[in-house]
């Protein structure tokens, strides 16, 4: 099986915390992170996205190719920059971002750029919520997962919210349903379940908002709180993971490396949804995949930078 992940590759220029202050650029975006984190865990990876004509756009390009992330469904544009993220950390590692963002290539990406054989020849399909923010990239979004689960792919969701991207809040929330009720993969952290059941299900507990997510058709939630522990949720079972504890210096790409470590997963051990649906069906498999994606996320968290930071098979416990 093989992964493509759509949306957006940007620069990260991450502080070094010092007064005065500077910054390294590094490699990132959140669908960019996931598709070289699950080439580095040994799936068949590629990218789909905008890029700009720079040198930005140029030097990601070559990080995709050198970590073995296939770039055939990337486009160019010289109407837009590619954009950057200034990241900032606190004494915990917690990142605040500043971004230069719109506008930006990847938002410019349109239904007629995809390549339609992209749908057919990758079984797993990963979106986040950074392609919703405008309604031209929402809709694109939105196509692509549409003809995706056409062509029977795995559908997968990481949410990975950033509030001041989103030029308003008026659509966030009914854009996030209508890419949930596409997927059957959906990854939230613990704070963007808050965020969801407050603005969907203001009078009821988390589990609403939980059942919400599996009725609308998605065949495992994956739930994570920093150091906490992991919640997997599926119609028939629950469970938990406890993640390693390791020394926390950068964030960035902890999300990122879990999400691709657990479709990595999925996609090593399963050919099709039919397959995908029978692995979930048995409880010890998620637990197993979560654990794994655990271990990536532990291992990405302890390096700086975010392509930089994410791990190879060699790096990790083998399930």
């Amino acid at each position: 099986m093989s992964l493509v992940c759509f949306g957006e590759a940007l620069i990260d220029f991450l502080s070094d915390g010092k007064n005065p202050e500077s910054f390294t650029k590094y490699a990132g975006g959140a669908p960019a992170n996931v598709a070289v984190a699950a080439a580095k865990l040994g799936l068949k990876s590629s990218f789909c996205g905008m890029l700009g004509q720079d040198m930005f756009g140029e030097f990601l390009e070559q990080q995709f190719t050198s970590l073995g992330v296939n770039t055939q469904y990337c486009k160019f544009t010289n109407k837009a920059k590619t954009a950057l993220a200034f990241v900032s950390l606190d004494e915990h590692a917690e990142r605040s971002f500043s971004f230069y963002r719109p506008p930006a290539a990847d938002l410019l990406f349109k239904v007629d750029d995809f390549n339609s054989a992209m749908f057919t020849e990758h079984a797993l399909f990963h979106v986040c919520s950074n392609s919703l923010t405008e309604h031209n990239i929402y809709q694109t979004t939105i196509y692509g997962l549409t003809q995706a689960k056409k062509a029977g792919a795995i559908c997968s969701f990481d949410m990975n919210l950033r509030e001041n991207l989103w030029p308003s809040l008026r659509y966030t929330v009914e854009r996030i349903w209508h890419v949930i009720s596409l997927c059957d993969i959906v990854k939230l952290s613990k704070e963007e379940l808050e965020f969801l059941n407050k603005n969907s299900h203001k009078a009821h507990d988390l589990e609403h908002t939980i059942s919400a997510v599996l009725e609308a058709g998605v065949t495992c939630l994956l739930i994570t709180d920093g150091g906490a522990p992991i919640h997997y949720c599926h119609s028939t079972y629950r469970g938990q993971v406890m993640p390693p504890k390791t020394k926390v210096v950068d964030t960035t790409a902890a999300g990122d490396a879990f999400i691709g470590g657990f479709l990595s997963q999925i996609g090593i051990k399963c050919v099709n949804k039919k397959a995908f649906k029978l692995l979930c069906a048995e409880q010890s498999n998620i637990t197993n995949a979560v654990s794994f994606a655990a271990s990536a996320g532990a291992f990405a968290v302890s390096k700086y930078g975010a392509f930089s930071s994410l791990p190879t098979a060699a790096d990790l416990p083998q399930q």
